[in-house]
């Protein structure tokens, strides 16, 4: 296994403004309404700070390169394949029009371990976001990077069965269709120009996706609006999710929501009833 304990502590720090047009923008990916308070919506965080390498500085997948240089921030490993495997969320105070954003992002910790495909690396980065000086959110991130699967592997998610998501247990359920428009905006907005998202041909030969891929954020801010709906504008003072398993462009997704140990507990699945992500609120 390779040493990358000199990139633990790696820290940058990005400022961003909160646009109006930004926001509105972001409301209307969701087809929704503004609150009426004028405050941003949770999620919003995400596309804000972001990366903005030079379209010639990419890599292959489409995400900027890593190198060993000082301004590299997250280190160069060499798995080809990365997700966002989970974050951690803390929120404090809403974003607000207008606010200047400062971001302080740390390399929290680098964790390789063997899995059924291969190598995996765990990137663990903590982020801590202020909006006019004030702390307004506090994440760990997880990346997950991973091996190129061996010819022959079959795509991934396996294709739908002939079972059915069951929301008799769950309080609240939404039922969307992720559209290749809807990815397209959420791309744009987070200037995420990941390929498993928009190449098809990239996605499914080369990182080996039955179909475009689904951003990991995406859902979890379908998850935070299905909160908003039931809870009200800004009402969570902390979420987490994890990823289990890929959506898959153009298929069906149910969101759910259900009250448990004083908090709640969400979850995204496939139209057969397959998890596609675990999250939790209070």
């Amino acid at each position: 296994m390779a040493d990358w304990s000199s990139w633990i502590g790696r820290a940058e720090t990005r400022a961003d403004r909160v646009d109006p047009g930004h926001l509105t923008r972001w409301l209307a990916t969701l087809d929704r309404a503004a609150a009426d308070d004028g405050a941003g919506p949770q999620g919003f965080h995400w596309c804000l700070c972001l990366p903005d390498a030079p379209t010639a500085l990419l890599g292959p997948d489409g995400h900027p390169r890593r190198d060993e240089s000082p301004v590299s921030f997250l280190p160069p490993l060499p798995q080809p394949r990365r997700m966002w495997a989970s974050s951690k969320v803390e929120f404090f105070a809403p974003l607000r029009a207008g606010q200047a954003i400062e971001r302080l992002s740390r390399v929290q910790a680098v964790t390789e371990k063997n899995g059924d495909s291969g190598s995996l690396v765990f990137v663990d980065v903590a982020h801590e976001m202020r909006g006019d000086g004030v702390l307004a959110v506090r994440e760990v991130q997880t990346l997950v990077y991973r091996d190129t699967p061996p010819p022959g592997t079959p795509l991934a998610p396996p294709e739908l069965s002939e079972g059915t998501f069951d929301p008799s247990s769950w309080a609240a359920v939404l039922t969307i269709t992720p559209s290749e428009p809807l990815l397209f905006r959420f791309s744009a907005l987070t200037f995420n120009s990941h390929r498993i998202h928009y190449d098809l041909p990239y996605a499914t030969q080369q990182e080996g996706y039955r179909g475009l891929v689904v951003h990991g954020p995406l859902t979890a801010t379908l998850l935070l609006d299905l909160a908003r709906r039931e809870l009200g504008d800004n009402a969570l003072k902390s979420f987490a999710f994890r990823g289990i398993s890929p959506a898959i462009c153009g298929e069906a997704l149910h969101l759910a929501m259900r009250a448990k140990d004083g908090g709640w507990e969400l979850g995204a699945f496939a139209s057969d009833g397959r998890q596609v992500m675990s999250a939790s609120a209070s």
